[in-house]
């Protein structure tokens, strides 16, 4: 926080298991912006009253002591102000993991949380290659439908990892804020749309990215094969004519 230049009274940092115990239990936050540690192992079974607490509670299960993924996004749901807005990276397993996970997830869309799904490329960020997501949520939706974005494919390439240009950025910045459908790059999906497919929100099933192959012509490829047949046979021709000029036995 001092490093991004605000003041060490303007902020209050406590250093526990935030998911375990709640270091902020009145907190209500109009922006929420986080990148949890990626399917971090959590004690979901070392107090039995966590599956009542708030937090958890309403989304029918806890998250699987193998993932931890859920357990922030629900605990920091519960801190988020009903006019707030909040982004979080996560990896793409959330979007379709089965078990607790599916049964978190459908609470939450049926609560009308989720406002979009932003497919993010591989290796952007420091020690993790695997591609994330980011999960925008709001509390006051007037919609119900989901945005999806998949910018996976556009980045560029750096020396050790890929890095999202401006212009990247500003694409996804204004698609989400437009809330526009763009062929193979975005798609606002129903809720039909997301129970027609089980609340898996996998990108692939609303973005479709499918490039079309181009034709192959067949029968210029046979005639190119032949052409180079025939060069062969005239290169061995000429290099046979060599080899009895040099009174070496031919190679073939």
């Amino acid at each position: 926080m001092i490093l991004h230049n605000i003041h060490f009274r303007d902020f209050d940092i406590r250093r526990d298991d935030t998911l375990t115990h709640d270091q902020f239990p009145d907190l209500r936050a109009e922006a929420i912006v986080a990148n949890p540690p990626f399917s971090l192992k959590w004690k979901s079974d070392s107090d039995p009253t966590l599956k009542d607490d708030e937090r958890f509670a309403e989304y029918g299960k806890l998250a699987p002591k193998s993932a931890a993924d859920y357990a922030f996004v629900t605990h920091m749901l519960y801190h988020l102000a009903e006019d707030g807005a909040m982004a979080v990276v996560l990896p793409h397993g959330v979007l379709f993991r089965s078990g607790a996970e599916a049964t978190i997830r459908k609470a939450i869309i049926d609560k009308n949380y989720l406002d979009a799904v932003i497919g993010l490329p591989q290796n952007l960020f420091y020690g993790v290659s695997i591609p994330a997501t980011i999960l925008v949520f709001k509390k006051n939706r007037q919609n119900s439908d989901i945005l999806f974005i998949d910018a996976s494919k556009e980045f560029e390439k750096g020396k050790n990892q890929n890095y999202l240009t401006d212009e990247n950025i500003e694409k996804i910045f204004q698609t989400y804020t437009e809330r526009e459908e763009k062929e193979k790059y975005s798609h606002i999906a129903t809720l039909e749309e997301i129970k027609e497919n089980d609340y898996n929100l996998n990108i692939p099933r609303y973005v479709d990215t499918f490039e079309e192959e181009e034709e192959i012509d067949i029968e210029a490829v046979a005639k190119n094969l032949q052409d180079l047949q025939k060069d062969e046979e005239e290169i061995q021709e000429k290099i046979g004519e060599f080899c009895d000029e040099l009174g070496i036995e031919k190679p073939f």
